[in-house]
């Protein structure tokens, strides 16, 4: 499927084919800012992640899912005259970068939507940018709260950027369902809480020790880790000296690996247990034997037991990708169709073409949009958050993960 192409339009759809205004114009050239040699009206799928980089097994997988949406709609016509286009642009889970990216974007006339970014510190960059290009963003990993409900979010919800989306569910809820996990399954009651200073980590372990205090739960020690590095001698001392019978890690598999190595190895034989950051096949080869009995947390229910996402791993292994679809595969493809959805609505709305001010009304569309995806059905509420809130509890057994539960936070 990777190799398809949308069939030629045929001559009856030419006559009343799509005339392109404002957003990308349309010739016989094929030229990329224009049309495609059989006349239709190219809309490009911007694609933001940490495409090299330590995130890379990650963003690689995003990368590939949102190809193979775009794929798929165009092997459908599912949108009459247009070819769908995506590009990729690599963040390196930096902010600066995914700044310059959005830019980019905003500066190509063909692009009516982007995916991602997997950081919510990239996004955080990200934000303003498109929204003074009324240019709409859906992210399929970011799951801090502040992005979508403000800073004030835990107190007084307020929608900043009405050009943000997102297909994962929030530490809002996943730090607490931890949080339930941890102490009342898990039946831990001393916890060593560490995060690496970013906007991802530190809300998540907030999320997270608000809860398992409130379950009576103690918080026996915190640090903040320097994301750059990956000695944690000074910090695996602390832990061992605690008497906490379990860690909680806010951040990313490339520190969280180590970091449960250099914990064992100092003398504490603990779980770590992380949200869906550190839920990658990296973590376990960072970590190594150490990982065993380790626990993660990551959106939804794992795709692979899901009906809906059955055809997504097939199409997915026909199209010969060399990387695995990641955590967020299923995530980003119907980030990606969801945007596809929104062009379908306007385009259909606006007698077959594209109005002057598509990008805005791809915005509005997308808002309203709601289909049964590869992760189950998926539509935004007020605030344009995912209004599936499924969550999982994986654990590291015989040096891979496992699905311990699914659920949702129960609690207010």
């Amino acid at each position: 499927m990777r190799q398809r192409s949308l069939i030629s339009i045929t001559a009856a759809l030419a006559a009343g084919a799509l005339t392109l205004t404002a957003c990308g114009s349309r010739d016989d050239s094929g030229d990329k800012d224009g049309g495609d040699a059989g006349g239709n009206t190219v809309v490009t799928i911007g694609l933001d992640a940490p495409i090299t980089g330590g995130l890379s097994a990650m963003g690689l997988g995003m990368k590939n899912s949102a190809d193979l949406a775009v794929k798929n709609a165009n092997a459908q016509q599912y949108v009459k005259g247009v070819t769908f286009k995506m590009v990729p642009l690599d963040d390196q889970g930096q902010s600066a970068p995914g700044q310059q990216n959005a830019t980019k974007f905003v500066a190509d006339k063909s692009v009516l939507g982007v995916v991602g970014p997997l950081n919510s510190s990239v996004a955080v960059s990200m934000q303003k940018v498109f929204e003074a290009a009324s240019l709409v963003q859906i992210s399929p990993a970011n799951t801090g709260p502040s992005l979508t409900q403000g800073p004030d979010w835990a107190t007084k919800k307020v929608r900043q950027f009405k050009t943000y989306f997102r297909t994962a569910t929030t530490d809002a809820i996943q730090g607490p369902f931890a949080a339930q996990y941890v102490h009342n399954t898990a039946k831990k009651s001393k916890v060593f809480v560490i995060d690496d200073k970013k906007t991802y980590g530190v809300g998540l372990t907030g999320t997270f020790s608000t809860e398992f205090k409130k379950l009576g739960g103690q918080v026996v020690g915190t640090e903040h880790i320097n994301p750059d590095t990956t000695d944690f001698a000074s910090v695996a001392t602390k832990v061992k000296n605690s008497g906490a019978d379990v860690v909680y890690y806010g951040g990313e598999f490339p520190q969280a690996g180590p970091l449960s190595k250099q914990i064992h190895a100092a003398g504490a034989k603990i779980p770590v247990v992380g949200g869906d950051g550190i839920k990658d096949d990296k973590y376990i080869q960072l970590a190594g034997p150490a990982s065993n009995g380790d626990y993660a947390t990551s959106v939804g229910s794992p795709v692979e037991q899901l009906p809906s996402a059955k055809k997504f791993i097939d199409d997915y292994k026909t199209a010969g990708y060399q990387d695995g679809y990641s955590a967020y595969g299923g995530y980003t493809y119907d980030s990606a169709w969801a945007i596809i959805e929104a062009v379908k609505k306007v385009v259909e709305d606006n007698g077959g073409k594209l109005p002057s001010d598509a990008r805005a009304k791809v915005v509005a569309a997308t808002q309203n949009v709601s289909f049964d995806g590869v992760t189950g059905k998926v539509s935004f509420d007020e605030f344009g958050d995912a209004t599936n809130k499924q969550l999982t509890v994986y654990t590291v057994k015989n040096g891979a993960w496992a699905t311990v539960t699914s659920g949702t936070y129960n609690g207010g």
